[in-house]
């Protein structure tokens, strides 16, 4: 059995990826400060080591990657609008946490480092799909964060010889994404408020797209990451390739949930949020041998059965 640390493993993706490996027969350990990790999102599963810790401190990192094969680096604050208001505190742990690991990961030995990337890195370059050797033009702090962090990846991989791969993440989704924050992913939100009939808040005019992924999908690729050898130092696009807007998402979730009447408020557009994203999967395919498992509309069925039940979900 590989050992596989999970940092941010008690988090929405982490979690996922914690129970696959643990049906896997894996070991692994979960390095998390619970800023906006819970505890419950791991209580199911048994043999899990647990380091609570903020990966900003040295030691902490030191200690969690030690005797690691592959780390899994999911820790982040993963939000455009909170790096807007708060860009030190999100730097803190987009930045500086992630150096620290990579340097920590060196020193350790570890064989891989699968680093969580973000479409957002993309910004608003008008082709679609988004290719890995477009030009990046972050428009948020978050988006620089998270572009930093893959830099200093392939960095590493290339200065050092400590293998990192990354995996520019697209508008995921799925169960145990909370929505109980206002920088909550939107389908999440969305579910919540149709369940209570409740109008939820839609910013700008709906018609910018997204590509959506479920949850499932982002294991599967992160976890082909961690051994497929042509893989070393790229970054790479996991997502659906297929966008919707967001104003026909709100028809198919509401028609989903049976909650018909119930029409959104238009709010003023964000600060740093992208018009439109889609992701071009040809590189996926060529060295993960990737395809999406679940899509868009299977995915949203998924999530909310387990929504209708999710003490999360309840207002």
């Amino acid at each position: 059995m590989a050992m596989y640390v999970v940092t941010g493993g008690a988090g929405f993706i982490g979690s996922h990826l914690v129970e696959e490996l643990v049906g896997r027969g894996e070991r692994v350990r979960v390095v998390d400060n619970f800023s906006t990790g819970k505890r419950e999102n791991l209580a199911h599963l048994s043999g899990v080591e647990l380091l609570e810790g903020d990966l900003a401190h040295f030691d902490v990192a030191k200690r969690g990657v030690e005797g690691a094969d592959f780390v899994l680096h999911q820790a982040a604050i993963p939000s455009v609008p909170r790096s807007v208001r708060d860009p030190l505190t999100s730097h803190r742990a987009n930045v500086e946490a992630t150096l620290k690991l990579l340097v920590a990961a060196r020193d350790a030995g570890v064989r891989r480092v699968v680093y969580a990337g973000s479409s957002s890195a993309y910004g608003n370059t008008p082709t679609l799909p988004k290719r890995e050797d477009m030009p990046t033009h972050p428009l948020s702090p978050y988006a620089l964060q998270k572009l930093v962090g893959e830099q200093y990846a392939v960095m590493f991989t290339d200065l050092y010889d400590l293998e990192t791969v990354t995996i520019r993440y697209f508008n995921v989704y799925g169960p145990r994404q909370d929505p109980s924050s206002p920088y909550s992913g939107v389908i999440s939100l969305f579910i919540r408020a149709l369940l209570s009939r409740r109008r939820p808040t839609i910013y700008g005019d709906g018609e910018q797209t997204r590509d959506f992924t479920y949850v499932a999908n982002v294991v599967d690729g992160v976890l082909r990451a961690c051994e497929a050898p042509a893989a070393r130092g790229q970054v790479i696009n996991v997502a659906t390739a297929e966008r919707i807007s967001l104003n026909r998402l709100f028809e198919v979730l509401r028609s989903h949930i049976g909650a018909d009447g119930v029409e959104p408020i238009y709010a003023d557009p964000r600060a740093g949020d992208v018009r439109d994203s889609q992701a071009d999967l040809s590189l996926a395919r060529q060295l993960l041998a990737y395809s999406p498992l679940v899509d868009l509309e299977e995915g949203l069925r998924r999530t909310i059965a387990w929504a209708r039940s999710a003490p999360s979900m309840q207002e």
